[in-house]
């Protein structure tokens, strides 16, 4: 069967530059909202999986948890491990890939993963999920994104298993690789063994119609 997680391979590319990194450096306003209300009710172990340059890990750091970070992205990392050096806060980050979680059982009690999960055909994206669930505590909170079927780039390019497409319209970013768009009902169903208590259908630019992303937020049941 073709690989199907390799989008990390993309944004490796991406974190070498100073420009590529630019806008991925402030953590998301309802990512920082929800830290603050979890840790404010007990929440102390965290893990932001696909933590890129380090935005969100480091936001955690500094509000007090105790912070895990992993990545497919050695740049990514790397960048992240030096933010963390650079400001003194304590975050374990981990090179890996979001279907082997490198981690125990019931071990977070907040997982979150913004525009990273869905790259990938749906077994990709349902096996990260089992993993994720695999190591939230029952009443852990999962927090992130996933690409709706309104997404400007669905059915977009070559599809490579079903509602997954690669477009390669100029053979750079991660559109080059593959990227599963799903409707309310199949990001219910792909999230079993979770009560979804937030979905939010966001376009993230409101300039162009094409960056519709669905906003969770899902309570791991026991």
């Amino acid at each position: 069967m073709k690989e199907t997680e390799t989008a990390h391979k993309a944004w490796d590319e991406t974190w070498k530059s100073e420009d590529g990194r630019a806008i991925w450096l402030d953590p998301e306003q309802e990512v920082r909202e929800l830290a603050d209300r979890l840790f404010e009710s007990g929440a102390r172990k965290v893990l932001d999986l696909g933590c890129g340059v380090g935005r969100h890990a480091a936001y955690f750091a500094s509000r007090g948890y105790e912070t895990w970070a992993l990545d497919g992205s050695e740049t990514g990392v790397e960048h992240a491990r030096k933010l963390a050096e650079k400001t003194g806060l304590s975050i374990d980050f981990e090179v890996g890939l979001m279907t082997d979680l490198p981690y125990g059982d019931a071990m977070f009690d907040y997982v979150i993963s913004f525009n990273v999960i869905y790259h990938g055909d749906q077994k990709t994206v349902a096996k990260a999920v089992s993993e994720i669930r695999r190591t939230l505590k029952p009443g852990g909170i999962y927090q992130g994104t996933m690409l709706s079927k309104r997404n400007g780039y669905y059915g977009k390019g070559v599809e490579v298993s079903k509602d997954t497409f690669v477009y390669d319209h100029d053979g750079s970013g991660d559109e080059a690789h593959p990227h599963y768009y799903c409707d309310a009902r199949e990001l219910v169903e792909l999230f079993e063994g979770f009560e979804v208590s937030t979905l939010r259908d966001v376009n993230h630019d409101h300039r162009r119609s094409e960056h519709w992303h669905w906003h969770l937020a899902a309570e791991r049941l026991p």
